[in-house]
């Protein structure tokens, strides 16, 4: 009968203690500011405009879920905030997942780039995330742009497009619903289309610099357009020999709770000698 009791109660509280989870921790994450050094297309397809992606990444340590995002870019002077139509996200591994390998050779090289294929695609036309946007400064300059210079080796170094100005947009995302990922490595992918001109996403300080969040393994932005696809090039290395480059964008959730079975096991155990104890006196 003692045998029984206290196996049944051992049992009980292993079960216990690996179903009870640990407290989840909030998450943020962000490349910093906008450092005004290069600004590049980042846009669906619309009539008479090649879609143009431009992606810059990010690490998971653990499991978490993403609640929002934001990311910063630049409107042309003079245009409204109501002229944006649509905003999508799409989220990439690093190559070689989701991708055909070994590469078709079109691009200097595909180590560390966004996958051929993403693996998540959020929209608000689909209504799978909604968004609101600040502006931030009526006049804001870069020194450089990246918008139709895009093409494949040798011919992958324009040198940019040149410096532009415009409007300073912060563009703020709720996912509905929030989305879980793994630990790993991704690349995070905004487009944004507008009734009239083209949104150019606005690069950040590499390396990540306060109020940013460094990261040991922080790869540089890269862009593709349709032409280019399944490819992407790095914008800093191979395009305009300037960079590398961060693109300004940050995100926010939890993480998920592990089992917290290692940490309360040898209380677990020392209950149980207890009750073994009291037992034996009884």
């Amino acid at each position: 009968m003692f045998k029984s009791t206290t196996s049944a109660l051992a049992l009980s509280l292993f079960t216990t203690i690996t179903c009870l989870p640990s407290a989840a921790d909030s998450f943020f994450f962000s490349t910093g500011n906008p450092d005004g050094k290069i600004a590049t297309l980042s846009r669906p397809a619309s009539p008479g405009k090649l879609e143009t992606e431009t992606a810059d990444d990010f690490v998971l340590n653990q499991a978490t879920t993403i609640n929002q995002a934001t990311f910063t870019g630049m409107l042309p002077t003079g245009a409204s905030l109501t002229s944006v139509t649509d905003v999508e996200i799409e989220l990439y591994h690093v190559f070689p997942k989701d991708s055909a390998n070994p590469p078709d050779g079109r691009v200097m090289t595909r180590v560390n780039s966004p996958s051929d294929n993403q693996f998540a695609a959020f929209d608000s036309a689909a209504g799978a995330l909604k968004y609101t946007t600040t502006l931030l400064n009526r006049s804001f300059s870069v020194a450089n742009t990246v918008v139709n210079g895009i093409n494949a080796a040798p011919n992958q170094f324009t040198g940019g497009e040149g410096a532009a100005t415009g409007e300073e947009v912060r563009f703020s995302i709720d996912f509905t619903p929030s989305f879980t990922l793994p630990a790993d490595h991704y690349f995070f992918r905004p487009e944004v289309e507008l009734s009239d001109g083209n949104f150019l996403w606005l690069s950040a300080p590499r390396p990540i610099v306060a109020p940013g969040t460094p990261f040991t393994g922080d790869l540089q932005s890269w862009i593709r357009n349709i032409n280019l696809n399944p490819d992407w090039e790095r914008i800093g290395t191979d395009i305009t020999g300037q960079g590398p480059f961060n693109a300004a964008f940050s995100l926010t959730g939890e993480t998920v709770p592990e089992p917290a079975t290692y940490g309360l096991l040898g209380g677990a155990l020392s209950l149980l000698a207890i009750f073994r104890s009291r037992l034996r006196s009884n």
